[in-house]
């Protein structure tokens, strides 16, 4: 699978902030063992989407921009990696021998299948499913 290391982040990312407090980006790093480095560009990613907001200054940091019912996993994984891939064959304009229109790849077209069914599931699970018990 095509997720990355990011995408998993940006998950990790939203439960540090899924209480609604503001935290810190040093904070965030504690919580959820990550380095500021891929913190820091993962919440850039996800400020960009219009998922979490940032406060500057020395009490600054990070909270949601929207309640987490209102933030799907797919949300979450599209604004670190818009193209959210099961195969490397299925990325748009990739030529592959075996994928033809005169004799169409048969593993291809179940992998788009099942593609379809994983951001179908993606859409439908919210963070406040998967953070607040």
């Amino acid at each position: 699978m095509l997720f990355t290391r990011e995408c998993d982040y940006g998950v990790r990312v939203m439960r540090a902030l899924s209480s609604g407090e503001l935290v810190s980006v040093s904070k965030i790093c504690e919580m959820e063992y990550l380095s500021s480095a891929i913190a820091y560009k993962v919440t850039r990613k996800l400020e960009k989407a219009g998922l979490v907001e940032s406060h500057r200054g020395t009490n600054g940091g990070y909270c949601l921009k929207r309640p987490l019912s209102d933030i799907s996993l797919y949300d979450v994984c599209t604004a670190i990696d818009p193209d959210i891939l099961l195969m490397e064959c299925m990325k748009a304009g990739h030529c592959c021998p075996k994928n033809t229109e005169d004799a169409p790849c048969i593993v291809h077209h179940e992998f788009c299948r099942l593609q379809s069914l994983l951001l179908q599931e993606m859409k439908a699970k919210f963070l406040s499913e998967l953070f607040c018990k």
